[in-house]
């Protein structure tokens, strides 16, 4: 869910929960710049516990457990909002990825987010940017992760095509080198695997073009070194290395006799499904060299945090975008929210929203809460709600969208009490923000032809009520039908409204 201000921005947290690795960075920020003070990372392997029926095995689940364990105490103390703790494909596949992420949140004190594919696409270009040099040229940007391959064509800061495919040297390892046995059939399958994977978004990267390529992930450093350590090149990656690597490879014939120079351990057993995949981006896209970045998505999530509390926040962007490609009414939508911000203002503290993050996801719902009038007028609220859950919104996580998408789809006429009631304790709450959108819409529904009066709201534990100015309401006879009929639909979801 969105996260509250962090009064005290003096040192801010990103945590990557990998598919392959748990990685943490600690900063310092100042001037809108971050100094990394403490970096950790440790391999988990999150993927390879995941079942035929897409669950988290218990072992895979506590492997992360016990490592989140170890990183919680270099955060202990930071205040909400200060730490940005994200999930990546494992936790998209997983169908039990809620269990997963209560135990996590229990060990850290921090919300976790599952972001979608494009959004982590976005965040490690925003990492890698920030770590390279500001070039006037495009880039593009591979990062191979443990269940998911990014890609991003961008230039300077801002990304011009992000994409995410479905293919990972965890998974890979999985399906084709299980056993650590490495052959040239073996390899095969996969490179041509990843091959067929790539032709979905080939054109599309050929298009925009290039300048340079980097690569942004540990198995592409992993790979660089192990060049490095046989005399290809520097520290890069190049297309003769990678033939040689892969000859190489299958001379030993297992990964137990992986021994180059650089190459850890905990990597060698998913080491030929990296280099298949590599191989494969490097074919589809014609590539003969690419660099590696250190900065990746936890650098990314360091400077989006950043953005956020310098009013640079993309999630403000991402919603201007969604309005005007669907036409909204911009001044209904403002008449809206603001209206909604001041009802909130009024009730927040009877009703246990003090927090900042639902006066965020009230106003943000109050913006698009119309976007599915673009598609048709019947059912439009329906509309929007399925636009917002399953659209790519840069900024925003997976649980984020849901909750947006369920206030939007809560805005009029039945509210499904059941759908609130997923979110637990926080569907409560969601409730009484769909109760104030919906006042504000109401109060507005003559679209800004008429001067409206000042309102006073009081708000009990299961009710509203509303004081208009004395006589208001018998002049204004189609506001008090609007308002008896609000009052009927809310005891549906056990809200009693009272308006006088």
């Amino acid at each position: 869910m969105p996260q509250a201000t962090a009064k005290n921005l003096s040192l801010i947290a990103a945590i990557d929960l990998g598919s392959n690795s748990f990685h943490m960075v600690v900063a310092k920020a100042h001037h809108n710049e971050i100094r990394i003070l403490e970096r950790l990372g440790e391999k988990v392997q999150l993927a390879a516990g995941i079942d035929e029926q897409r669950n988290l095995d218990e072992e895979s689940m506590q492997r992360g457990l016990d490592c989140l364990k170890r990183f919680s105490q270099l955060i202990n103390g930071l205040p909400l909002g200060a730490v940005r703790i994200v999930g990546t494909n494992a936790l998209r596949e997983a169908r039990n990825r809620g269990e997963f992420i209560r135990r996590a949140e229990e060990i850290l004190g921090h919300p976790v987010e599952v972001i979608s594919g494009r959004e982590e696409a976005r965040l490690i270009y925003l990492g890698v940017s920030h770590t390279l040099a500001d070039t006037p040229g495009k880039r593009l940007v591979a990062d191979i992760g443990g269940g998911s391959t990014e890609f991003i064509i961008g230039q300077r800061f801002e990304p011009l095509l992000r994409e995410s495919l479905q293919m990972g040297c965890v998974s890979f390892t999985q399906r084709y080198f299980k056993d650590g046995k490495i052959t040239p059939a073996r390899y095969a399958q996969a490179y041509t695997a990843a091959r067929l994977e790539i032709m979905s978004i080939e054109n599309a990267l050929h298009r925009l073009s290039w300048d340079e390529a980097i690569g942004s992930s540990g198995t592409i450093r992993a790979i660089g070194l192990a060049l490095k350590a046989g005399g290809h090149g520097t520290g890069e990656v190049n297309a003769e290395g990678l033939n040689w690597l892969k000859r190489k490879l299958f001379k030993l014939g297992d990964v137990d006799k992986i021994d180059f120079d650089g190459i850890k351990p905990d990597r060698r057993s998913i080491f030929p499904a990296g280099l298949a995949i590599l191989e494969a981006i490097f074919d589809a896209l014609e590539l003969q060299r690419m660099d590696h970045c250190e900065g990746a998505l936890r650098e990314g999530v360091l400077y989006d945090l950043l953005g956020r509390h310098h009013h640079e926040d993309v999630r403000e962007r991402t919603l201007s975008s969604l309005m005007e490609r669907y036409h909204v009414d911009l001044d209904q939508a403002a008449r809206v929210e603001r209206k909604a911000l001041h009802a909130f203002d009024q009730v927040a503290a009877d009703w246990g929203l003090e927090d900042g993050v639902w006066r965020e996801l009230l106003s943000w719902a109050a913006k698009v809460h119309e976007v599915g009038l673009d598609i048709a007028h019947y059912h439009y609220h329906k509309h929007g709600a399925y636009l917002i859950e399953h659209s790519d919104l840069a900024g925003f996580s997976r649980e984020d969208q849901q909750m947006l998408a369920l206030l939007v789809r809560g805005h009029r006429r039945n509210i499904p009490k059941d759908k609130f009631a997923d979110f637990g304790d926080d569907g409560i709450k969601l409730i009484r923000l769909c109760v104030l959108l919906r006042f504000a819409i109401l109060f507005h529904h003559i679209r800004g032809t008429q001067e409206m009066p000042t309102v006073k709201l009081y708000a009990g534990r299961d009710s509203l009520e509303v004081e208009f100015p004395a006589n208001w309401l018998d002049e204004n006879q189609l506001t008090q039908a609007d308002f008896a009929l609000e009052a009927e639909w809310l005891t549906r979801v056990g809200v009693i409204l009272t308006v006088r």
